[in-house]
């Protein structure tokens, strides 16, 4: 794969995000890339759980900007339909994550931003380094982030998501801890990956049957309308691009200058 790297040690496989160059930043090639490994990962008997890291200084910085641009640039006629394209494989992504029947720890080291947030959201359990951060930001580059904001409702409630949603607050790995996001301590950057793994052997102990049950008590009967908002959101999403302002929102960050909006 393009953009990912799938190893297995003993009953723990590791799908990494390969593209450091671009922060992880979600292209449809490497959103397309994750569908397969995790449907591979799936077929895999080895496997018991997976753990979800990334290659570089960032666990994923989220959409890629630059595809977006790319969409802009076309004519008008086929705007929507690329957007609508884009929002569906990222919210079609962590769909598939919480209905996959294995556990999912998220190793998250760096920046966790909008929809790369979403990715680790829709983890089961998130294991982070001291110098994580966590950012729902997508109101302040003009887009909406819909799935981001659906896990989060799910995960800590309307107020917090609220909070970290509207005003685009960047939190530390302590402040994550202290509303539930993380299931242990922040450790030393070169430590994530192995509590990480070991979380996912923990989870790797009961029977198979048992774990898949657990896993989908909460995320498929106790979050059943988040599976609905998840889906309803790509397309709330792919509306809001449309606007001149997330236009202007996303030239500015390219350009690496403050928006001026409409």
């Amino acid at each position: 794969m393009q953009h990912l790297d799938v190893r297995i040690h003993d009953n723990v496989a590791t799908v990494l995000i390969d593209r450091p160059e671009k922060h992880g930043a979600l292209s449809p090639g490497l959103l397309f890339d994750l569908n397969e490994a995790l449907g591979d990962v799936h077929q895999e008997k080895r496997a018991r759980a997976v753990v979800l890291s990334s290659r570089g200084d960032h666990f994923c910085s989220g959409v890629d900007l630059q595809v977006f641009q790319q969409i802009a640039d076309l004519p008008e006629s086929e705007r929507m339909q690329q957007w609508f394209e884009y929002w569906r494989a990222v919210s079609e992504t962590c769909e598939k994550m919480l209905r996959f029947p294995k556990p999912i720890i998220a190793a998250v080291d760096g920046a966790a931003i909008g929809a790369g947030f979403a990715l680790m959201l829709a983890s089961d359990l998130c294991v982070a380094s001291k110098r994580a951060t966590f950012a729902a930001d997508a109101a302040r580059r003009g887009l909406v982030g819909g799935v981001t904001t659906a896990l989060l409702s799910f995960r800590i409630g309307a107020a917090a998501a609220a909070r970290l949603t509207l005003a685009g607050e960047n939190i530390d790995a302590e402040e994550a801890q202290r509303l539930n996001l993380l299931c242990q301590s922040p450790v030393a950057s070169d430590q994530v990956w192995v509590a990480a793994s070991q979380w996912a052997a923990r989870c790797s102990e009961g029977p198979a049957e048992a774990v898949q049950a657990s896993k989908r008590l909460p995320n498929e009967s106790v979050g059943e309308a988040l599976l609905t908002q998840i889906s309803a959101a790509a397309a709330d999403s792919a509306s809001a691009c449309t606007t001149e302002s997330a236009a202007e929102g996303v030239s500015a960050f390219l350009e690496k200058r403050k928006p001026s909006w409409p």
